[in-house]
C-alpha cells in the first residue's frame, strides 16, 4: 500500500520529523495491511519495526506455557516489534512480546536493519543517550542485584556461623566433661583391682549397668518430656534416698538417674542386689555410667548436627551440581528453612504441609533457592512484632493442573492495599531506609518467570498473606539459562 508522508507526519513517533526523513522512512520502508491474527510471537527473531496506523492490537508476554494478555490498543501511533535494533547485537535480537492483530489493521513496517541505520544516522546523539541509560539501567540493576544476593548471603553466613558454633561448642563441653569422667572410670578400675568387690557383686553391677543404659535410651526417644516441677520433685526424692543410704553428694548424683527415668524403687532394688557393704561404690559406678552415656549422646547429638548444618548448606548453595537439573523442591525448601533458622528465630513456627507424591521437576535449583530465601526472609520480616518475631509460616507444596505450586504463607499484618501491585517492581521496598534494596521479589520474578517460565504472585491480608510460585511440569522449553 502506498507510503504517505502526510500521514507519517501525524504520528506522534514522526511528527518532528523534517520532509527528507518522513520521504526516507517512505522510500525504505511500506504500509501494509495485516489480517487478524498473530503478527509475531515472543523469542521469534526481531527483523521488523511496526507502528500501527489503523485497527487495534493486542501484546502478550509468555507465562509457563501460555500466553498472558498485557496491554490492547487501538491508539493510532503505538509501536511495537524491533525496536532495540539500534542496540545491535548487544542485546538479543528477538521480538519481547507476542503481538496478535485483532481486526483488518495497516501498519506501516520498517526491516529492523533500516530502523537502526535511521537511528544512528539521524538521531546519533539520540542513540548514544538511550544506549547509555539501556546499559546503564542494565549495570545498575545488576549491580544491585549483586549487591541483595551478597547481603544475603552475609546474613546466611552469619547464621550459619552462629548455629554451627553452638553444637561446636557443646560438643567441646561434652569431651571435656568426659575425659573428667573417663578418669574417674581409670579409678574405679583400681578399685576392682584392690578386690573390694566379689565377683557375683561384680557381674550384678555390670548386669545393673546394662540395664541402666537402656533405660536412659528408652528415656532418651521417649516423645513424654517431664517438666521442670517433676524434674525438681524426682531430684528431691532421690536426694532423700541418698541421705537414708548414707550416700554423700546425692544431689549430684540425683540428675544422671534422672535423665534415665530411674527412681527410688529401682535403687532399692540395686540396694537389695549388690548388699549395703559395697552400696555407695555401686551407686557411683552406675551414676558414672550414666552420665558417660549422656555426655556421649551430647557429643552425638552436636556432631549429627553440625553434620546436617553442613548438609543444608551443601544442598542450598548446590556445590558441585549442574547448574539446571531435576530436584525435590521438598529438599530445596528443607535445606532454606534449617540455612534461615536464626533469622525465624523461636517465636516463628514452621508449618510444612507437603504433597510428597509431586514428582521432581527439572529447574535452576541454586536460583529457586534464592527465591525460597527471599519470600521466606520477608515472611519472617512481616512477623516482626514489639516483642521480637512471632506468627506461623506455613509451607505447601500441591500440584495445580500441570503446575507445582509452592505457597509460603505467614500471619504478619498484610501487604497495603495501595502497595500490593507494585511489590514486584525493581528497586520498591516497603522497608525503612537502608533494611532492603527492593530487589528481593524483582529478582524472585526473574527466576520464577524469566528463567522458569512460571508463575509469581501474591494474596494479602490482615494476617493471611501468600505467596505462591508455580513451576512448569511440561514447558516447551525448559528452564531457561
Amino acid at each position: 500500500m502506498a507510503c504517505d508522508i502526510d500521514e507519517l507526519r501525524t504520528l506522534f513517533l514522526f511528527e518532528h520529523l523534517s520532509d527528507e526523513q518522513l520521504l526516507w522512512l517512505c522510500s525504505h520502508g511500506h504500509v501494509e495491511l495485516i489480517d487478524p491474527g498473530v503478527l509475531y510471537r515472543e523469542g521469534d527473531p526481531a527483523t521488523d519495526f511496526y507502528v500501527l496506523l489503523e485497527g487495534s492490537l493486542a501484546m502478550y508476554r509468555r507465562v509457563g506455557v501460555d500466553d498472558v494478555e498485557i496491554a490492547r490498543t487501538s491508539q493510532v501511533g503505538v509501536y511495537a516489534g524491533a525496536w532495540a535494533a539500534y542496540l545491535g547485537e548487544r542485546v538479543p535480537q528477538t521480538y519481547s512480546q507476542t503481538l496478535r492483530v485483532l481486526e483488518p489493521s495497516r501498519y506501516y513496517v520498517l526491516a529492523a536493519a533500516d530502523f537502526a541505520s535511521f537511528m544512528d544516522d539521524w538521531f546519533p546523539m539520540a542513540v548514544h543517550l538511550l544506549e547509555g541509560l539501556f546499559f546503564g539501567q542494565q549495570s545498575s540493576q545488576a549491580a544491585t542485584g549483586q549487591r541483595e544476593r551478597l547481603l544475603a548471603l552475609g546474613s546466611l553466613s552469619a547464621g550459619l556461623t552462629h548455629e554451627l558454633n553452638n553444637p561446636a561448642a557443646a560438643a567441646t563441653r561434652a569431651t571435656a566433661t568426659l575425659r573428667e569422667r573417663v578418669a574417674g572410670m581409670r579409678h574405679k578400675l583400681a578399685m576392682l583391682a584392690s578386690g573390694i568387690y566379689d565377683r557375683e557383686q561384680l557381674e550384678q553391677i555390670i548386669h545393673l549397668q546394662e540395664k541402666a543404659v537402656k533405660a536412659l535410651a528408652r528415656q532418651r526417644a521417649s516423645e513424654v518430656v517431664p517438666t521442670a516441677l517433676e524434674v525438681s520433685d524426682l531430684e528431691d526424692a532421690l536426694g532423700e534416698w541418698f541421705d537414708d543410704h548414707d550416700i554423700a553428694g546425692g544431689w549430684d548424683l540425683a540428675p544422671n538417674f534422672v535423665a534415665a527415668g530411674l527412681g527410688t524403687e529401682w535403687l532399692d532394688g540395686v540396694a537389695s542386689w549388690v548388699g549395703p557393704e559395697v552400696l555407695e561404690g555401686a551407686v557411683r559406678w552406675l551414676s558414672y555410667t550414666l552420665e558417660t552415656e549422656s555426655l556421649m549422646n551430647e557429643v552425638e547429638d552436636a556432631t549429627g548436627r553440625i553434620s546436617a548444618l553442613v548438609g543444608a548448606a551443601k544442598q542450598y548453595s548446590q556445590i558441585g551440581r549442574a547448574p539446571d537439573q531435576t530436584a525435590d523442591v521438598h529438599e530445596l525448601l528443607d535445606s532454606t528453612v534449617i540455612m534461615l533458622e536464626r533469622q525465624l528465630g523461636d517465636g516463628i513456627t514452621v508449618v510444612k504441609d507437603y504433597d510428597r507424591t509431586l514428582p521432581p521437576i527439572h529447574v535452576f535449583a541454586a536460583e529457586l533457592n534464592q527465591v525460597w530465601t527471599n519470600l521466606i526472609d520477608n515472611a519472617a520480616q512481616a512477623m516482626d512484632g514489639p516483642t521480637g518475631r512471632k506468627g506461623t509460616l506455613t509451607l505447601t507444596t500441591r500440584r495445580v493442573d500441570d503446575w507445582l505450586e509452592v505457597e509460603v504463607a505467614d500471619t504478619g499484618p498484610g501487604i497495603p492495599d495501595g502497595v500490593v501491585d507494585r511489590i514486584f517492581e525493581p528497586f520498591f521496598t516497603t522497608k525503612p531506609v537502608g533494611s532492603g534494596t527492593g530487589l528481593g521479589l524483582d529478582i524472585s520474578w526473574r527466576i520464577v518467570v524469566g528463567k522458569h517460565h512460571g508463575d509469581l504472585s501474591v494474596t494479602s491480608e490482615p494476617g493471611d498473606t501468600r505467596f505462591r510460585v508455580r513451576l512448569p511440569y511440561t514447558s516447551t522449553e525448559g528452564p531457561t539459562p
